[in-house]
């Protein structure tokens, strides 16, 4: 008899055998994904090599001017976009822990009632029907039909992570957490910056206007002037037009001056997070102290300051870990399931110590058939691996290039300073030479214009040059990855 079930089983356990080894033969993993060999970056910024960066200093100590330093302390406390930073942030500290749970057992408390009417001629109906008749069943322990079926207790799933898949989510998921927190001191590093630049800019406004209005005053005396002169016979209506039409454009440019300092007074209240109200300034710009020399340091360390290299790089980390994930679901994954709790077929018997259950199953579950969903999240993790690697890189060059550039524009932009500042001395010596020419008879009224209208060129072009040199600075301070501490 024995031998008769071995021989019927048999192709029931052969048929098994195959399906393990078909699932185990689908189970093939994919190989890992390859980056390329990194572009290698300059050992210095051009002909500096001094391992100390101005970016080492905290803004507070970066920027002298007080009232600078309270507008920014104010930006830092109120800015919409760090708080929207803020929340990004908290977001990805909520799918970490998403993430760490999926790495223990989840369980839940259940209260199910459901009610079965089996067929007579079905295996549970014969059954029951059986049992029914047995000698020892009897009372409340007989089953009814439609059979009711009540539980009460614990159930829990738990996948046991054999392979890493869930380490790997996690992994991923902290990485995209630190990299969120590099987001928001790189919002931090750009707020500064952004907020220094428009006070220098209200700064350079605020004394262009002073020049327009300064100049406004030597035309309109020019024009009483040539005014008296065309009374006595010594100057032709033209020239009292040329000089009119002079100031009128003058006082158009003050007008025009007057707006962008309202413009650039809101878009800094904005930043502040306030609505529109006079800005407190320091010393005009012309007498703002810049240092003597800036210390750039190595990009080395450029790499260590820099949020946005730093995200970049966690967020290659966590591509790398996703792709790590994907591999690892092309092979089995364990679940248990076990519960405990009360079942049975009366309510009145469901709280009776006869009713407590409890059992646990175990099981392997690989894909096997249309795995074209596994292969598609792997493709699109590798394509993201790349992409991240992609994006590391690009962030990198174009922090180098951004040091470069603005170290050039410093010096420059110095050069050009002092060059313009030598001009606009000798500009104002014209404009003098001019007037005393013109009355004693050995210049024109149009020699006066020009001489007039250059030095007001040449005093703008001084102020929008000093700007220049402010706005270099804090570029070259952000660039190198400071403002953020």
């Amino acid at each position: 008899m024995w031998h008769s079930r071995i021989l019927r089983h048999r192709p029931i356990c052969s048929l098994a055998a195959c399906l393990l080894l078909l699932a185990l033969g689908s189970c093939k993993v994919t190989a890992p994904v390859t980056l390329p060999a990194p572009a290698r970056m300059p050992d210095s910024f051009g002909a500096s090599a001094d391992s100390a960066s101005v970016a080492d200093l905290p803004w507070r100590e970066f920027f002298t001017d007080r009232n600078l330093v309270s507008l920014i302390d104010t930006a830092l406390r109120n800015n919409p976009d760090l708080r929207i930073a803020l929340q990004r942030v908290e977001a990805a500290r909520a799918d970490v822990l998403v993430t760490r749970g999926a790495l223990l057992p989840s369980v839940s408390p259940v209260a199910a009632a459901g009610v079965d009417k089996y067929g007579d001629y079905t295996m549970n109906g014969v059954g029951n029907f059986d049992t029914n008749r047995s000698e020892h069943v009897e009372g409340d322990r007989r089953i009814p039909n439609p059979t009711p079926d009540y539980f009460l207790g614990l159930r829990s799933s738990w996948e046991i992570d054999l392979w890493g898949k869930l380490r790997n989510r996690k992994e991923a998921a902290y990485a995209r957490f630190l990299a969120s927190g590099k987001g928001r001191q790189l919002a931090v590093t750009a707020l500064v910056a952004e907020v220094a630049g428009l006070y220098y800019e209200l700064l350079a406004l605020d004394g262009e206007l002073d020049i327009v209005r300064k100049n406004i005053g030597l035309q309109e005396k020019a024009l009483e002037t040539i005014q008296a002169q065309k009374q006595g016979g010594r100057a032709t209506q033209l020239a009292v037009q040329q000089f009119q039409a002079q100031l009128l454009h003058t006082r158009s440019l003050e007008a025009d001056k007057r707006q962008a300092v309202v413009r650039a007074e809101n878009r800094l209240n904005r930043l502040l997070g306030r609505y529109p109200q006079p800005i407190t300034r320091g010393e005009p710009i012309l007498e703002q102290p810049l240092p003597e020399r800036v210390y750039a340091g190595l990009p080395a360390g450029m790499l260590r300051r820099r949020p946005d290299v730093q995200g970049a790089e966690l967020q290659l980390k966590a591509a790398g870990a996703d792709v790590d994930a994907a591999r690892a679901a092309f092979l089995p994954s364990l679940t248990l399931t076990p519960y405990v709790g009360f079942n049975a077929f009366r309510p009145s018997l469901l709280f009776n110590p006869g009713s407590v259950a409890y059992g646990a199953l175990g099981g392997l579950a690989a894909p096997l058939l249309n795995r074209r969903g596994v292969r598609g999240e792997y493709n699109r993790a590798a394509a993201g691996n790349l992409g991240a690697f992609h994006e590391y890189q690009k962030v990198v060059l174009t922090a180098y290039e951004e040091v470069a550039t603005h170290l050039s524009g410093i010096e420059n932009y110095r050069q050009t300073y002092a060059l313009r500042e030598e001009s606009t001395a000798v500009l104002l010596d014209a404009v003098s030479t001019a007037n005393d020419l013109y009355v004693t008879g050995y210049a024109s009224y149009l020699e006066v214009i020009t001489a007039q209208r250059n030095v007001l060129e040449a005093e703008i072009e001084l102020t929008e040059t000093r700007k220049a040199q402010f706005l270099a600075l804090i570029e070259l301070y952000r660039s190198l990855g400071g403002g953020w501490k």
